[in-house]
Order: structure tokens, then sequence, then C-alpha cells
């Protein structure tokens, strides 16, 4: 049906790469790309043959147009830093190719969750009239899917909306990230921020926490904290009077956490060190596990959902609760990845079906919760993450 180039071969790479091998009548061509071909190669090796690879470096604009000049597919998905996004895009311009990430773009020198970067491209995008799919993952991705889902399907008006993001899962490391730990270590030390009443308001890194119950894993401590989808959530559903991002931490990796910032690990200026420039958040990514490789000891699972409050389609109260659980070993077995990748990777792949399908082809940027969330859901039951409802069941909001 159509050719695409994966531009990333992470966790998440990974995960892209071996589900779109698996659907060759969807996916009839596919290219991974990344920095170290090596690691194309060795993922590639595990497809039978289905995938060919390049070496690209995805901050070079001249350098990811040559390959999507030469490679001509039909959309490239980008699975790499949040700081390539803008690159890629560009060349997506310049050559005439659709566009799908999983998360906005962050500036290096600035910790910073801001969608304003990657909407400027909207205009230029509409005229080329390509598509651009922005947070193609789970959260952001699936979550603005399960929100566009319910708005759809349920409520007249949505008031209230907790997004919630449980990893219960035990990797048997003493510390580690479930994603590159550059972005990871960023995401969760910076300032939190909630919707409430039309404005922003902020509060000090995991200053709100509240013990929430997770569907077949239980109570675990959950820490408000910023999220990006939030500020399209808020945009593309104006009815909502409040919005809110929780995630689970064990206490372990809290105190692991506390230690790299009072000692200066986590900044991202650079220090001189034997008359060389480090940046210390990168030197501590070299030194930590890698995350692809946890999977084949990991246990558990994750379970990620939202949770709504407002009026149904007959203007009566309404609390819903949609979510996925993901096995951690089940995730590894089948695509050598842990459920934290699998759960990014999946819906990427997803969206990239959809639009090769002409089922998400909007002229312009646009987030995933602006699309059709039908054919998503579908393919995320037939695809691996199956999603369940609850109604008016206790949501365990505060407003």
């Amino acid at each position: 049906m159509g050719k695409v180039l994966i531009i990333g071969a992470g966790g998440v790479g990974t995960v892209v790469a071996r589900k779109m091998a698996s659907l060759p009548e969807v996916f009839t061509d596919i290219v991974l790309a990344s920095r170290t071909k090596q690691k194309c190669d060795d993922i590639a090796a595990k497809t039978g043959g289905r995938i060919a690879t390049a070496a690209v470096d995805a901050e070079n604009v001249p350098q990811l147009a040559a390959l999507i000049n030469r490679e001509k597919p039909d959309i490239v998905v980008n699975v790499a830093l949040p700081y390539q996004d803008l690159t890629i895009m560009e060349a997506c311009l310049q050559t005439g190719v659709s566009y799908l990430d999983t998360a906005n773009y962050e500036p290096k020198d600035e910790a910073k969750f801001e969608y304003k970067w990657q909407w400027a491209f909207q205009e230029r995008f509409k005229a080329a009239g390509l598509t651009a799919i922005l947070g193609c993952g789970f959260d952001p991705g699936v979550t603005g899917i399960f929100t566009a889902y319910a708005a759809k399907h349920h409520f007249s008006e949505m008031q209230y909306l907790d997004i919630v993001d449980c990893n219960a899962g035990d990797h048997g490391k003493a510390f580690a990230t479930n994603f590159n730990p550059e972005i990871n270590i960023r995401e969760v030390t910076q300032k939190g921020k909630y919707w409430k009443n039309g404005q922003w308001i902020e509060t000090l890194p995991h200053e709100i926490h509240k013990p929430l119950n997770y569907p077949n894993i239980g109570p675990k401590e959950s820490y408000l904290i910023y999220h990006e989808e939030l500020e399209s959530l808020v945009k593309n559903f104006p009815t909502l009077q409040q919005a809110r991002f929780w995630m689970t931490f064990g206490q372990e990796y809290l105190t692991h956490l506390r230690v790299i910032q009072n000692i200066g690990m986590a900044s991202i200026k650079p220090v001189l060190y034997q008359g060389v420039e480090i940046v210390p958040i990168q030197f501590l990514k070299a030194v930590l596990p890698n995350p692809g490789e946890l999977g084949e000891n990991y246990t558990g699972w994750t379970s990620i959902g939202c949770r709504i409050s407002g009026l149904d389609k007959a203007g009566k109260p309404l609390t819903y609760y949609i979510y996925n659980n993901c096995s951690h070993q089940a995730a590894y077995s089948e695509t050598g990845a842990q459920a934290v990748s699998y759960t990014t990777g999946v819906p990427a792949a997803i969206g990239a079906m959809l639009f090769l399908q002409g089922k998400w082809t909007k002229k312009g940027v646009c987030n995933v919760e602006e699309f059709d969330p039908d054919p998503f859901m579908d393919a995320l039951n037939r695809l691996g993450l199956p999603w369940n409802e609850q109604f008016n069941t206790d949501l365990e909001m505060d407003y």
C-alpha cells in the first residue's frame, strides 16, 4: 500500500519497525535510518529481510532531504529525539513528504514542552498539501485519541480530565529510565502545570501527589506533572474546565532523582571538564542502563488512561474511565522491547497505517485528537493495545 521511512533506532524505533514489518499488506516498503546504521541493521535482521537501512544525521536537513529524495517514502515516521523534530519537518517540506512523530519539539538548551514551534509549520504544510501528525505515541497520542473518542461517543460536554500513567513494572535495576534518559529526566524534573478555569497553574516539581488505584494493579502514588498533550487537548476541547496529568514514581526512583539533581547531574548547561565541554545530563545518559536493553528482565504492567467527567449526550452527569494495561513481558516477547517502548511504538505504526489507508490525511499540522478516533481505536484492539471502559465509577478526582 505504501512506503515508509522510519528515523530513529532506539526502543520505540524497534517496536515501530517490527510492527510495520508484520503488516506487509500496508507497509509494502520500509526503510529504517539513524545516525548509527549498525543499530538499524540489528533491528532489520530480525524482520526476515523486510526492512532496508540507512545512516542519517537527523539534525542535518540536507542529509535528511537527500535520504528522503533517494527513498521517496509516502510518509516519514520520526521516532528520533524531540530535539530533531524541526529539522525532520523541514526536510519533509523540502521534499514534499508527509510527517508523523510521537513527541513534541524540545530545544536542547531549555527543558520545555511547547507546541508553538511545530504549530508554526501549519500554513507551510497546508500550502504544500502535506499532512503532519503530531504526538502519535501513547501519551501524547492514544490519550488524545481516547479523549476524542469520549467526546464523539459519550459526552455532550467534557468538563474534567485526568490523564493517569502508571508503570508498575520492575526492571531489576537500582536506577534506570524507561526511555531516553536525557529526555526522561528533563521531563520529570521540571515544574508541574495544569489547566484550570481557563489558565495554567504552575506547581513545584512533585509538589502535588496522591495514591490512585489502577485496574488490576492497585494503589500507586501518583504525581502531578506537566505533559505536552494537555496543551493541545485544552485547545481542541475548550469545554474542559480542568485538565491534569499524573504519573507514578517509586520512592527509590525519586531518591535517585533528587541526588542527581542535587549534585548537578541533571543540568543541561555545559561544564568544562579537563578542557572539554560536556553536558552533565548527556554524560549521565552514557553511564545509565540503555532503556532499549531493559526488556528481557522486565516484569509487571503499565496502565495508562483518561478519567473524564462531564455531561453525557442527554445532558446528564457522566464519569468515564478508558485505559489500556500492557504487559512488559508480552511486549518483549513480541518485539524485544519493554512496554513503555511498545505502547509508544504501536500507536506510531497505527497512525502511519491510517495515513497510508487515506483515513488520516488532513492537510496541515494536526494533533492526533483532530482526526477521527474510530479507526484508530479499532486498530488498537487488533494490534496489541486493547482498551477497556468503565462508566459512572469513582474517578478519584478532586475539583
